[in-house]
């Protein structure tokens, strides 16, 4: 069982009226809540963790969930609003704006956490920007690192960060911990003021450094080398939950070889890492072939 912990929101997508006025389109969204989504449609056993609410989204979010295959009954549910993000769209590439005071995931604090068997535990997104949410998602990482596999993509987005020293110093300790890091270039420039995925691998003990390079595909570093996988081609209508299908079809995959385990990690291998970041390409060349984050079904592969 893989555990996704982390934001859902709304996505108000831009959109043009038949009167052609702008317009927003509310889809089901979260870079954490994609990843989990995506992993339901590939098959993967998956729970999502996070804070819900009892609003008419929330209902939008649990039923995307259930839809596609997700247990959400780790969430905590709460009568707070569902957080919102405005998109826009430039040249197919996202930028957004949060609306997230007081809301059921921004307020999910310790008391909060569940008890898990999962094998594996992804991490990741503006979930750990902000209190208590964040310290909530850090202290589950923490607790649970020691005997669970965790996985973990900060997804930066500058925006939305208001205390940038708290939000270094929480990502310091989650990295330290984790198993295996996805980051993007632009976030591990963003995260160390480089792109030197080997330096993040040897500061933190990880075992994996997935490096996402948008087209130009992606890096597997460990401590026996860097090897690359291309991406796969796409035509592009935006790049929304790109790198969180990515994740996800990555874990599908080490999932179903049998190593996205605390121990099993230490035992993927080249081949085994090359046939899980090349599985997650594939998975997120159809995402981006589509609007907004919908990733694909097994049946579509």
């Amino acid at each position: 069982m893989i555990l996704c912990c982390g934001e859902a929101l709304i996505d108000m997508l831009p959109r043009e009226t038949t009167a052609g006025e702008n317009a927003f389109a509310p889809h089901a969204g979260g870079s954490v809540f994609n990843t989990a989504v995506a992993l339901g449609r590939l098959d993967a056993p998956v729970q999502f963790f996070s804070g819900l609410s009892s609003d008419l989204f929330g209902d939008v979010l649990r039923a995307q969930l259930t839809a596609s295959q997700v247990d959400s009954s780790p969430a905590a549910i709460s009568d707070r609003p569902t957080t919102l993000a405005f998109v826009t769209l430039t040249d197919g590439h996202a930028s957004y704006a949060f609306y997230d005071e007081n809301t059921a995931g921004r307020m999910l604090s310790e008391a909060d956490l569940p008890e898990t068997q999962a094998d594996a535990l992804f991490f990741g997104g503006i979930s750990l920007v902000v209190e208590p949410c964040g310290a909530a998602y850090e202290a589950m990482m923490l607790r649970e690192a020691p005997q669970r596999l965790t996985m973990i993509d900060p997804n930066i987005r500058p925006s939305f960060i208001t205390d940038e020293d708290a939000y270094r110093a929480r990502l310091t300790r989650m990295l330290g911990v984790a198993d295996i890091i996805k980051t993007s270039d632009e976030d591990l420039e963003w995260i160390v003021g480089n792109t030197d995925a080997k330096a993040l691998l040897d500061s933190t003990g990880a075992q994996v450094v997935l490096l996402t390079r948008g087209g130009e595909g992606v890096s597997i570093v460990t401590a026996n080398g860097t090897y690359d996988e291309p991406a796969q081609k796409a035509e592009v209508v935006d790049t929304v939950g790109a790198g969180d299908t990515f994740s996800a079809g990555f874990m599908a995959q080490l999932h179903a070889s049998g190593h996205l385990t605390k121990d099993g990690i230490t035992h993927a291998g080249e081949d085994g890492l090359r046939a899980a970041a090349a599985f997650g390409a594939k998975v997120a060349a159809i995402t981006v072939s589509r609007a907004g984050a919908n990733p694909p079904w097994a049946s579509e592969l």
